[in-house]
């Protein structure tokens, strides 16, 4: 294909995964008031632990409105996961062989599992994070959280976990593609680990040290998964293209 190929399959990828997530964000405009109610818990469990009062503010008189659009798009776009998903899978196959092209579903049917357990291991530490980072206020003052930094703190942790979760099947998917090799993915561990503690350090608390683990040790396992897998990949490939160099010599 072209370069002027190359952009139109992209502009046909893009269009088809932004119809997705448009098509998900209608169906969570009306689930949108439960998972509100589900990110409050953590701040209802204040008053119950520290015993102070703690509330969600909203202040400004469209900050309700505005949040329930967020709200919506957001959880469109983990709904639509699959298919925006598969989009960037799809885009990537002409550069792949037959045999590769079937792989290819397999890193569909794992990203998408990997995308939603990392949302899940964000969702678990939440209210851990929300309850430690409060108690550091006096016993005696109230907390006023705004409606929106509260959600886009959630969002952070929540979302942000699941995408990096699924970041090992691209690092496979990018060796079948021929792009980089298994070498080359276990030469950078120490600076996968890095990025990977810095950016947990980042999705979390300073303050949380626990949680910040939690959520560094199975990305850390999955980054030595793909190499795992792409070294059984290139030996493969090395066996194959040692085969048919017999075959020539023959």
């Amino acid at each position: 294909m072209s370069l002027g190929q190359h952009l139109l399959e992209l502009r046909k990828r893009l269009f088809l995964a932004a119809g997705g997530i448009a098509v998900g964000a209608v169906i969570g405009w009306f689930l949108s008031d439960f998972v509100w109610n589900a990110l409050r818990v953590p701040v209802i469990q204040i008053v119950k632990a520290q015993h102070r009062n703690a509330v969600i503010n909203y202040p400004d008189i469209t900050s309700a409105f505005d949040l329930k659009l967020q709200i919506a798009f957001y959880i469109g776009l983990v709904i639509s996961s699959p298919m925006w998903l598969y989009q960037i899978f799809a885009f990537f196959m002409p550069a792949l062989s037959r045999t590769e092209k079937q792989y290819t579903f397999g890193f569909f049917f794992s990203a998408v599992p990997l995308f939603l357990a990392g949302c899940a291991a964000g969702w678990y530490v939440l209210p851990h994070v929300v309850e430690l980072m409060t108690s550091f206020a006096p016993p005696d003052d109230a907390a006023f959280i705004n409606a929106k930094d509260y959600f886009q703190f959630v969002l952070k942790l929540v979302l942000a976990v699941g995408i990096a979760f699924v970041l090992p099947v691209f690092l496979v998917l990018l060796n079948f593609a021929g792009v980089i090799s298994a070498t080359s993915i276990i030469g950078s561990w120490r600076w996968a680990i890095l990025v990977i503690v810095l950016f947990t350090a980042i999705a979390t608390p300073a303050a949380d040290v626990v949680s910040m683990f939690l959520l560094a040790i199975p990305m850390v396992v999955l980054y030595f998964a793909a190499w795992g897998i792409a070294w059984l990949h290139d030996r493969r490939a090395e066996r194959r293209a040692r085969a048919f160099e017999a075959e020539l010599a023959l």
